[in-house]
């Protein structure tokens, strides 16, 4: 049986870290999400910015860095705003052969993103 009338939105990534306040405001003052909520015993929570959200949850183990691709309107001024509030740029932007305009950061907790626009 097919799904045809039910509409489901984005997928919202959970991210694994180390502390989850630290990652809040860290992606609230470097990355410029405002902070949504926090579980009491701070092990969840979670960070918007306008079409993206993004979990966060505690753990014991070490982390396993995870690879997300966003999509940015206007990629020269996310580069010069992100470059600008010290995020860490991993791969400086660039033509790429396979039609997009790209760069990378990487977060406090190892996870990587890929900002990109279709050229």
């Amino acid at each position: 049986m097919a799904i045809g009338k039910t509409k489901i939105g984005q997928p919202v990534a959970q991210l694994p870290v180390e502390d989850v306040e630290k990652a809040q405001i860290y992606y609230n003052e470097i990355l410029g999400f405002e902070i949504l909520w926090t579980y009491p015993d701070k092990s969840i929570g979670a960070v918007w910015q306008e079409n993206a959200t993004i979990f966060f949850a505690t753990t014991n183990g070490p982390i396993s860095p995870n690879i997300h691709w966003i999509f940015a309107e206007n990629i020269d001024l996310t580069y010069a705003e992100l470059k600008d509030s010290s995020a860490e740029i991993i791969e400086a932007i660039e033509n790429k052969p396979w039609n997009m305009r790209q760069f990378a950061i990487r977060d406090l907790n190892g996870h990587v993103f890929y900002i990109h626009h279709d050229l």
